[in-house]
């Protein structure tokens, strides 16, 4: 089969390389999945730099999560049933961006009904992400109001229709004229272009001067700091990611005088620890799917022969949406 694969670590234009390597048989628990399409994600070029939490012996193929057809299960596996379509997680070294992929087959979920392969290659990370940070750590109520960092982004783009399902106002926070088209478009009350405002006064002004219930922030660096000048009595602060490259240092001092909760948000550990939540997620998210209340902002189908490419313009930020390597 084909699969890209890293040798070197590096940025991702030049560290990965399409090889053609054997295909994979599963072992007992496993399952061999006909890649269909693989969602392109940030900590994909984390892993191609080496600088991701997880660093899978060299060489390696990243991509972090697909939609697949079972082609064989190994023993002891009952399901799913060979020809289903499925969303998982890959199972690193072998990740996504390549034909065929074995990953365990306690990660497997049938995939949405209501949406395409690119669709829901792009939904279980990115929605289980924002649904565990605003529901089970953020516990965001209807009514409130909820502050979107890079909300046209793969991640944002998540956090703002599921806070729009929960019964949010949200202000959402893009970067340029295209990029708060977008979120608007996703469903924001108000956007912020950050190039031209300051989301600091936006936010302090929509809300009357209370600020933001609660602070959805995939990206650290100075969103961070200045999302702490605007986040209400007893807010909540969801830190997801440092998409900026700079991890802030939180004044503890300000938070107790604010009275504001930080809360750190590791989706993986919950297939670890809760898988049980885990699956109740995936019913809820299939059925907010089902409603049309969240359909992945998928902005581009990549040809898999463009896939490095496609993790470098992630890396970059230059990206809307979520872009989605197809075969």
């Amino acid at each position: 089969m084909k699969a890209w694969r890293v040798h070197e670590t590096g940025e991702p234009r030049e560290a990965m390389r399409l090889d053609q390597v054997a295909d994979p048989v599963p072992g007992p628990g496993e399952v061999l999945l006909r890649v269909r399409a693989a969602g392109v994600n940030f900590p994909d070029a984390l892993l191609c730099r080496g600088q991701y939490q997880v660093r899978p012996p060299l060489p390696f193929t990243p991509g972090v999560e697909l939609c697949g057809e079972v082609v064989a299960t190994g023993e002891g596996v009952a399901a799913p049933a060979v020809g289903e379509r499925v969303i998982t997680p890959a199972a690193l070294p072998g990740g996504a961006f390549a034909e065929l992929a074995v990953v365990p087959a306690t990660g497997v979920f049938p995939a949405p009904p209501a949406l395409d392969d690119a669709e829901a290659a792009a939904l279980h990370i990115g929605y289980q992400t924002g649904w565990f940070g605003l529901h089970r750590r953020a516990a965001l109520q209807a009514g409130e109001t909820l502050l979107v960092h890079a909300a046209a982004g793969g991640v944002g783009s998540a956090a703002v229709q599921l806070g729009k399902a929960a019964g949010a106002t949200v202000i959402g926070v893009a970067g340029g004229p295209e990029k708060a088209d977008q979120a608007l478009k996703l469903g924001c009350d108000i956007v912020v272009d950050r190039h031209r405002e300051d989301f600091v006064a936006v936010v302090k002004e929509a809300t009357g001067g209370r600020g933001a219930d609660v602070v959805y922030d995939p990206v650290g660096g100075e969103a961070y700091t200045r999302s702490t000048k605007c986040v209400a009595f007893e807010g909540r602060i969801v830190v997801v990611g440092f998409t900026s490259g700079t991890i802030p240092a939180p004044g503890l001092n300000h938070a107790l005088v604010k009275n504001y909760s930080i809360l750190g948000l590791h989706w993986g550990l919950y297939n670890t620890h809760d898988p049980a939540a885990v699956r109740a997620c995936h019913a809820e998210l299939t059925r907010l799917a089902a409603q049309g209340a969240v359909k992945p902002l998928v902005s581009e189908r990549v040809p898999f022969d463009q896939a490095a490419e496609a993790v470098q313009r992630v890396a970059d930020g230059t990206t809307t949406g979520r872009l989605v390597v197809v075969p």
